[in-house]
């Protein structure tokens, strides 16, 4: 059985009817309990501190291997084409915005053309070297959001790497009109462990981001199961066994030298 097929049956889910926000029944993929476990918010938060407590992992290290695993992932659902190799990177003041400052870059050195708009930067050594890397490559960075419009037009691909598993609705003023502008596209999005604006567990608002793709990290959050899009990928080939047994996440295995996994198209 190939890679791709085994996942498929590895991550078959359970279907139950529940409402959405218009109070209609529509039907949730709910995991079952043998297979893989889908992360509420303070269980990411858990993993995340045991990462760097116990096992001695660094932010910088898994930045590194979440941003390479995420700009894999986007090469081979949206390959390089002739005439359009222009990617817009969102990204945000944190974490995941320090995801989408490595998975630039790796773009970069994959052939695409990524411009960069960064409207927070975080003012930290980790931060400001990412941003730096990015520069020396020569990847733009804008001083202003693009209209809807303008991305239609000039890009290929928009990465939402705004806000990760941390993030607490309602985004502040700044960023939704970002995310407003974004909802807007019909450019494919593609969103970093979390689409923006979306609550953790409890998936997106009313007109919130519907991606083209999803990568999710380490595991997949709870919200994901409301994902509707494509493509959804697992990236963050780090988590030692040990952890992954004690927090029952049942992870499908990565194929040879893979560093990210189809889970769904």
């Amino acid at each position: 059985m190939n890679a791709v097929l085994s996942v498929a049956k590895f991550t078959k889910r359970l279907i139950i009817p529940h409402k959405n926000l218009s109070g209609t029944n529509n039907f949730l993929r709910i995991p079952s309990r043998d297979i893989m476990k889908y992360l509420g918010q303070e269980e990411a938060i858990n993993i995340d501190q045991e990462l760097f407590q116990e096992y001695r992992f660094s932010v910088d290290q898994l930045m590194e291997l979440a941003g390479l695993s995420c700009a894999l992932a986007m090469s081979k659902c949206y390959p390089l084409k002739e005439g359009n190799s222009s990617l817009l990177v969102c990204c945000g003041p944190g974490n995941n915005g320090g995801d989408g400052l490595v998975c630039a870059r790796h773009l970069k050195h994959f052939g695409y053309l990524p411009v960069i708009f960064y409207p927070k930067p975080t003012p930290k050594p980790l931060y400001e070297n990412l941003t730096i890397q990015c520069k020396t490559l020569d990847i733009p960075f804008l001083d202003h959001m693009p209209d809807f419009q303008e991305i239609n037009s000039m890009y290929m691909l928009v990465v939402d790497a705004l806000f990760g598993f941390s993030f607490r609705p309602p985004a502040r003023p700044q960023f939704a009109e970002i995310l407003n502008t974004l909802h807007k596209v019909s450019t494919p999005l593609c969103s970093i462990d979390i689409p923006s604006g979306w609550d953790v567990e409890s998936g997106p608002p009313e007109s919130g981001l519907q991606p083209d793709m999803l990568i999710s990290l380490t595991a997949p959050k709870k919200c994901a199961l409301y994902f509707k899009g494509k493509h959804h990928y697992l990236g963050g080939r780090f988590v030692p066994p040990q952890l992954a047994s004690k927090y029952e996440l049942h992870l499908p295995k990565y194929p040879a030298n893979e560093l990210c996994l189809k889970l769904s198209s």
